[in-house]
């Protein structure tokens, strides 16, 4: 989306003036100052850049927001929200100080006022100071646990009461300290490596807060501004702009893996097709890493609270070796113990990231059926090869083509398009990938924000396929993924399988701040800003809603937990005006009726189909109590039980392999355990079965 920075940069400048740089703070830094032996405050770049970064997001975002005091009230949750989640660290009495500031932020925008967020960090810092003192006080005790009391952690206080005094904070910490002691103990550590691995657990979070300069502190305030506006706009300080501009997967190429910090773990932002993570499917995006260990022999570091970077030292390492990690899945319920996984590290192979293809045969009503299986992890395409008119480049399209033509000379029945948990890529791609499917005619239309649309077509009128189609997808199929399978299903191609789609349907550019000042100056950092929006050839955003399967398996999450939906400050759905297309006769709504009939039968009869249904439902229902004993014997027996419910998952296409098993016995288990694979082969059948009798054939209209 190039011209949308092309258009946007001479507006920019000639509606910005320098804003003198405040030279003393307000209110809340003078009862705040004496509290800390050493502040951190803003530097003169960090207010040229605020300036900067408030006129082309007030101006220039999709939404065009004002600042407002609306905006002000949603800027400060964010801001106070991102500096102490769980309500640990702060006192009523303080967030109390802070609320007079709740409406004044669109001022302090208006403004270039950056103090009071500085305020609210320093004193935030001193609250830090104050448990840190408490832990290490509690840790050196002689027996700081009793495991034997009844007590109970609620561990979800995002919405909890601020803690009205010290004391009160006091007991809450114990009672977090006392679970992680609890989790150590009952992994088989010994009382005294229980106390000397959490000593060093916040010795190394102190270490953490101590490293914390003025440009983090000024990228977390302007994010909070950014990320009000839609989650996916968000403000980069010099350092972090220039990691973003540095090929991630290189950094990480240990693994594949694309890491970030949240909440003192180490989270999986993506697996990257292609890397020893991806291959083994034993990771998977919003797992967290705790521990790091080299080799098969070598001591589990405990990396809670590290620096995504210190992390990454212990992560990444030479193609060959071994490295083992502790993991918190994303499917964990409070009690679920960490997993260890082994990893041989090695580059992230090209090749790897492919599409790839299987047959599987469905018994269904008496017959076997041949179905082709096309995984794609990603939209790759490789735009210096096309540029330079390379005859083999890196296309999913040429790629997915070959794999179609020799499932027609296999002659399968039906072919599955498997896009699940596929986060995007090209768009180009996505758009020739559905020319395949279909006759040439429009595949996504793009909305800019000054309201003017573009659609965008698949010219080429060769079709590679015409046979029954499905696609399947899941909570983390996003953005092209989520075009393709609309267009599929606006076109009525082929099925849509599976669970409602992320629902990312925006358009960003990146923009750099430094190309309004002098060449001399010192970076200001550059801002990711949305400025489109994708709709469906029918009219309807794709953005929020994402695309709802025409047969919809069980699934383990709720879709307000992952997804657009997720998000506060999502961009809402809309309509615009439905493009001209011609829909093919290939699906009916009798037709996809009767399949949804058959599928529902099978969900009352089918014994495997059931048991998950049930599992899933109950292991729903437990990640929604956040409440933990702390008594050991009671505590042990939850594990337990957590276990077991998590094992449901395993039935799940996405099915976790023991990481001491080989590449081939994985492999074995996970297509064999893949019930959503296997479901949608006899969705398809009877799709390819219904489809005989002329009174479900589809009807061509415009």
């Amino acid at each position: 989306m190039r011209k949308y920075l092309i258009t946007l940069i001479p507006v920019v400048l000639l509606g910005w003036q320098q804003r003198p740089v405040p030279e003393q703070g307000m209110e809340l830094a003078s009862s705040s100052n004496t509290a800390m032996e050493e502040e951190l405050q803003p530097t003169a770049s960090q207010f040229r850049a605020e300036a900067l970064v408030t006129r082309i997001l007030s101006n220039y975002h999709y939404r065009k927001t004002k600042l407002t005091d609306s905006l002000s009230s949603a800027v400060y949750d964010k801001y106070l929200g991102d500096i102490d989640h769980n309500r640990l660290y702060f006192l009523a009495s303080d967030v109390a100080q802070f609320d007079k500031y709740r409406y004044s932020f669109d001022d302090f925008l208006t403004k270039g006022e950056l103090q009071v967020p500085y305020d609210m960090y320093n004193l935030f810092r001193k609250r830090y100071k104050e448990r840190s003192e408490y832990i290490q006080k509690l840790l050196n005790q002689p027996k700081p646990f009793d495991y034997t009391l009844d007590e109970n952690l609620n561990t979800d206080r995002e919405k909890a009461a601020w803690a009205k005094s010290p004391e009160e904070l006091n007991d809450i910490w114990r009672k977090y300290i006392k679970s992680e002691a609890l989790d150590l103990k009952l992994a088989g550590k010994a009382d005294s490596s229980v106390v000397s691995t959490l000593r060093d657990r916040y010795k190394n979070r102190d270490r953490g807060l101590e490293r914390i300069r003025s440009e983090q502190v000024f990228q977390m305030y302007m994010n909070a501004f950014a990320e009000s506006l839609d989650p996916h706009t968000n403000y980069m300080s010099p350092t972090s702009a220039d990691r973003f501009k540095q090929d991630m997967s290189l950094s990480l190429e240990g693994i594949g893996a694309l890491l970030r910090e949240e909440d003192n773990y180490i989270k999986i932002v993506d697996v990257i097709p292609g890397g020893p993570a991806f291959k083994g499917k034993q990771l998977k995006k919003e797992d967290r890493i705790i521990g790091v260990a080299q080799g098969d022999d070598g001591k589990i570091v405990d990396i809670v609270g590290w620096f995504v970077d210190d992390a990454v030292k212990l992560i990444k390492g030479p193609k060959g070796t071994v490295v083992r990690l502790q993991v918190l899945p994303v499917n964990a319920l409070p009690n679920t113990p960490p997993k260890e996984i082994r990893l041989v590290r090695e580059k992230v192979k090209l090749e790897e990231q492919g599409a790839k293809k299987e047959i599987v045969t469905i018994n269904q009503g008496n017959r076997n059926y041949k179905i082709g299986v096309i995984d794609i992890p990603t939209f790759y395409r490789d735009f210096e090869g096309a540029q330079q008119r390379e005859k083999e480049f890196s296309s999913t399209t040429r790629d997915v083509q070959k794999l179609i033509d020799e499932l027609k000379t296999e002659k399968v029945d039906g072919i599955v398009i498997d896009l699940r948990n596929n986060g995007g890529g090209s768009l180009t791609e996505a758009i020739s990938l559905t020319g395949l499917f279909i006759n040439k005619g429009p595949v996504v239309q793009v909305k800019e924000s000054m309201g003017d649309i573009e659609v965008q077509a698949d010219t080429d009128a060769s079709v590679a396929y015409t046979g029954p189609l499905a696609v399947i997808v899941n909570r983390f199929s996003a953005s092209a993924s989520e075009i393709f399978a609309a267009a599929i299903q606006d076109y009525k191609r082929g099925l849509i399988v599976g669970e409602q789609t992320y629902g990312k349907g925006t358009v960003q550019t990146l923009i750099d701040l430094n190309q309004w000042m002098p060449k001399e100056s010192e970076q200001l950092g550059q801002v990711k800003m949305t400025v489109a929006k994708f709709y469906r050839i029918n009219g309807s955003s794709t953005q929020l809603r994402g695309v709802m399967p025409d047969v919809e398996l069980p699934t383990a999450f709720k879709t307000n937990e992952y997804g657009e939906g997720s998000q506060k400050s999502a961009l809402p759905w809309d309509q615009i005006a439905s493009t001209r297309f011609e829909v093919t006769d290939n699906i009916s709504d009798k037709l996809v009726s009767q399949v949804s009939d058959k599928y529902n039968q099978r969900l009352r009869s089918d014994e495997e189909l059931k048991k998950l249904t049930e599992d899933l439902a109950l292991f729903r229902k437990a990640r929604e109590d956040k409440t933990i004993s702390l008594q050991e014997s009671k505590r042990k027996k939850e594990r337990e039980e957590a276990e077991k419910k998590r094992a449901a998952l395993s039935k799940l296409g996405e099915t976790e392999i023991d990481g001491e098993e080989d590449e081939s016995t994985a492999k074995a288990e996970t297509k064999k355990k893949d019930v959503y694979i296997t479901e949608t082969g006899r969705i398809l059948a009877d799709l390819i079965n219904f489809s005989k009798e002329p009174s479900l054939a589809g009807t061509k209209k415009k």
